[in-house]
């Protein structure tokens, strides 16, 4: 039996410094599931470590898109799926660090059989009101409609899309299962809570050095060179640079702004991690010596057997 150690967490609490520590101990190479580092060009807001700081361990799934390209949790899926077996296959442990859940859920527990998106479908869709969406997909599938909020517009869309595509409700779809994409592999999930408010003064801490290390600057040459209704953009950060950009937020309400908002999103990463099966919590941050120690007593021994690379 193979083994997958996936690293999950709340945005800054230093699951790619844990995911280093892990791979340089147990022989492994990194895959990447946070949707945001898979662009190229998105550096700052996206916290990519500099490839000197990853110790010359493999980092793959960073920087494959173009900032105009379209991330699907399929897509990933697939890639992530073939990436584990090519590093399985070379004798190595494969590390998933990220911070996109529903991307390390598609992995790991495969995809339901629904169509592929469909760009003009969606925006035929997207240009209609919330509340109309909402009726529709009452009329065409209630299961849904009762589950997805009437002002979550993506999940509305998405829902739509496949029943007007499949041609049934996408509930019966979820229905008949998922489809697996990995197979023969044992799976140890690290989790890393380090406590809200320690975690809040490091976001703040983290948010303040991406625009004094030029997020503003680097959002201004995405848009010089893609526009600026790239998906990425909507990301926290980025979202509060181009308004700024724009002249709609000054930069001290832009700092403040990305903080609460990343500080939202931490608290929805850990509520969606907390229910996920099997995770062996750490309490504290993944960049602690301490932490570190702690997690590889626990990895250590499914990985075993495997050379220590640094």
């Amino acid at each position: 039996m193979s083994v997958l150690i996936g690293i999950v967490g709340p945005t800054g609490s230093g699951k790619s410094e844990l995911a280093i520590a892990v791979a340089a101990r147990c022989n492994g190479e990194i895959v990447n599931y946070d949707s945001i580092q898979f662009y190229r060009h998105f550096d700052i807001g996206a916290a990519k470590l500099a490839p000197a700081a990853r110790r010359g361990i493999p980092h793959h799934l960073i920087d494959i898109l173009e900032p105009h390209e379209v991330s699907t949790a399929g897509e990933f899926a697939r890639r992530a799926a073939a990436c584990v077996g090519e590093i399985r296959d070379r004798g190595r442990l494969p590390v998933l660090a990220g911070g996109t859940g529903f991307y390390l859920r598609a992995l790991l527990e495969g995809l339901f059989p629904g169509p592929t998106r469909d760009a003009l479908l969606r925006r035929r869709l997207a240009a209609r009101p919330p509340e109309r969406l909402h009726r529709l997909l009452r009329r065409l599938d209630p299961a849904s409609s009762r589950k997805i909020h009437p002002h979550d517009v993506p999940k509305m869309i998405r829902a739509l899309e496949v029943t007007l595509l499949a041609r049934r409700p996408i509930s019966e779809l979820y229905a008949l299962g998922r489809a697996r994409l990995l197979e023969g592999f044992t799976v140890l999930k690290l989790g890393l809570d380090p406590g809200r408010n320690a975690l809040y003064d490091r976001i703040n801490r983290r948010t303040d050095a991406m625009f004094a290390c030029g997020l503003i600057e680097e959002t201004r040459q995405i848009v010089e060179r893609f526009g600026d209704t790239c998906k990425p953009l909507e990301s926290h950060g980025y979202r509060q640079a181009l308004q700024h950009l724009r002249g709609e937020l000054s930069l001290p309400d832009a700092i403040c702004n990305a903080q609460r908002d990343t500080r939202h999103y931490a608290k929805r990463q850990l509520t969606w991690f907390r229910r996920e099966p099997d995770v062996r919590w750490v309490r504290g941050f993944g960049d602690d010596p301490a932490i570190q120690a702690e997690a590889l007593t626990l990895a250590e021994p499914l990985a075993g057997g495997r050379s220590q690379q640094n």
